[in-house]
């Protein structure tokens, strides 16, 4: 029985990883390129305006700032959610075209990835390295 269990969460998982690498070629694999510079770009124009604020880097303060914690998550939001909602339909009408079918998770997953972290990472970067201004 467990044998048989893991042969399916096997299956899954190597099912789940083919289907989301499939997605770099083909059509529309433009977005693997387009929309983490977007992420990026964004997550800069958010990090500068913090540096300029003088926030701590978005991540550190998401983890240590507990007061904080929803007006970053909030803010986040706002830049990001259209480059989220476009990364998620465009996997979605790539699943219509390939697939002929929907998969919610595998759209959230690349919808994450391609959008979400890039825009992260960079926020907090772009912080750290962007001059603070000096308020006399």
């Amino acid at each position: 029985m467990n044998d048989e269990k893991g042969q399916i969460m096997n299956f899954s998982f190597s099912h789940l990883s083919e289907s989301l690498m499939g997605r770099t070629l083909g059509p529309l694999s433009f977005r693997f390129f387009l929309q983490p510079i977007v992420g990026i770009l964004l997550g800069m124009r958010a990090g500068f305006r913090d540096s300029e604020n003088g926030r701590t880097p978005y991540l550190f303060a998401f983890f240590t700032e507990h007061a904080t914690r929803q007006e970053n998550l909030t803010s986040g939001w706002k830049d990001i959610r259209k480059l989220f909602i476009l990364a998620i339909t465009l996997d979605v009408v790539y699943q219509l075209i390939i697939f002929r079918w929907i998969y919610l998770g595998q759209a959230l997953i690349i919808a994450i990835v391609l959008a979400v972290i890039p825009y992260t990472l960079t926020r907090g970067f772009s912080n750290r390295i962007h001059p603070r201004t000096q308020t006399k």
